[in-house]
């Protein structure tokens, strides 16, 4: 897919699928080439600063307002949203095990189930955190959501992003973001999928600062890949599913919503490949702070202090002397969900792929018994952590879990064994 994407972070493009579509000089012309119609699609307010700007003209076969009234989807699925209320917010370690493959057949859509999250729609701030287990391909359906932008993670099975503004695949270690208010459709290429999705409620994402770390490392901004334009002219009756103040609501179009022919902005969908990240690590004691692997954050209003950071523990040279090397035992003031791609975690010998788990603020954790007796005990040279993938969505806020993630079998009643055993220090050893 990779002769089908354009690269670069934020950067503003101008992309046809059909030669002469753009216009020559105006955004919105009096006569658009071919009879097509200008849209801009605006993702942040209009009079943002110009650095935070993001906005695309879109140039299509056929107005987007051309559309019947939504209804409200009768079915009350799985899929919620802030504020979340359904259960109090507990103060213990959760973990859950992977979301199973559906039995009946299930799309994208309809197989995402809320685990929790924070913050307001309505407020523009916080999260939502969801899992995804799909075995069927979006049909003349399509998906577009006005409550925030979705970082999409998959952990099994690729996905096919069929959007407004192009067409790319997302594998497992690469994720895919759809922003806030853009149509797709999700395919299943390998005929089923599984993953973790954000929801983002507040600022986009965006990279972090890089401060004393210099002008490389971490994501790179020509990592990121957007697609170009690519459209659909079909005179079917298509589904339109949107999320809006935290319900689904449907309408049926005429058409495919996909007929963008040709798009000019720095507002679109872009996919980043998990292992193109430089990691930032030690060479000399101790090590860096979890924040050293963020990939994306979402700010919030206090300087240094993230709505999201999306944050990856990918492979990477352990090298330091007289240090603990897996993470240490901590408390936070942000609150931390967990997900694994492949492979294993450093600091819990029983964390496997596909599974959850939830470290709310101020709860104590840290490597389990197994993997802290392992890290006192071994060899202190160069040591590389290879063949894992894992992730963390952290939050300035308590996550909240939902009624199904506290009720759920797949949640594990035994977590907190994992930190039983440990003997008290000896006093009088030297």
């Amino acid at each position: 897919m990779t002769a089908t994407m354009m690269t670069g972070f934020g950067n503003s493009f101008e992309t046809e699928a059909l030669a002469g579509a753009l216009p020559a000089h105006q955004n919105s012309p009096q006569k658009v080439p071919f009879g097509l119609y200008a849209e801009q699609l605006s993702g942040s307010p209009f009079t943002a600063p110009r650095a935070d700007n993001r906005h695309s003209w879109l140039y299509r076969l056929r107005p987007a307002a051309a559309h019947p009234p939504y209804r409200l989807d009768p079915k009350i699925g799985l899929l919620r949203s802030g504020p979340f209320s359904e259960v109090p917010p507990s103060p213990n370690r959760l973990r859950w095990n992977p979301l199973p493959m559906p039995g009946a057949p299930t799309d994208f859509v309809d197989g995402l189930i809320t685990w929790g999250g924070n913050g307001d729609v309505a407020a523009g701030f916080g999260m939502g955190i969801h899992l995804y287990a799909a075995n069927r391909s979006m049909e003349r359906r399509a998906f577009t959501n006005a409550d925030g932008e979705l970082l999409i993670v998959p952990q099994q099975g690729s996905l096919l992003l069929v959007t407004e503004m192009g067409r790319f695949t997302v594998e497992p270690e690469q994720v895919g973001i759809i922003p806030r208010g853009v149509g797709f459709r999700v395919e299943l290429p390998d005929g089923q999928a599984r993953g973790y999705v954000c929801e983002n409620y507040g600022a986009m994402l965006r990279l972090p600062e890089l401060g004393p770390i210099g002008s490389n490392g971490l994501a790179n901004r020509r990592d990121f890949e957007t697609p170009k334009a690519a459209f659909e002219d079909i005179e079917e009756p298509c589904e339109l599913v949107q999320k809006f103040q935290g319900r689904l609501w449907t309408t049926t179009l005429s058409h495919s919503p996909f007929d963008v022919v040709a798009w000019q902005g720095n507002l679109a969908p872009y996919r980043y490949d998990l292992r193109r990240f430089n990691t930032i690590n030690t060479v000399s004691f101790d090590h860096p702070d979890p924040s050293i692997f963020t990939v994306l954050t979402s700010p919030s209003d206090t300087a240094g202090t993230a709505n999201i950071d999306f944050v990856i523990f990918p492979p990477r040279w352990m090298v330091a002397e007289h240090s603990f090397r897996p993470p240490w035992f901590h408390r936070n003031i942000m609150s931390e969900f967990m997900g694994l791609i492949r492979g294993s975690y450093d600091a819990k010998d029983s964390f496997s792929a596909g599974c959850s788990s939830l470290h709310n603020q101020m709860a104590a954790h840290g490597p389990d018994k197994i993997s802290y007796e392992k890290a006192v005990a071994a060899d202190l040279k160069p040591h590389k952590i290879d063949n894992t993938m894992a992730f963390m969505f952290e939050s300035r806020m308590v996550i909240r879990p939902t009624r199904f993630a506290m009720e759920t079998p797949l949640l594990q009643s035994d977590y907190d064994a994992c930190w039983a055993g440990f003997t008290p220090a000896n006093l009088n050893a030297p």
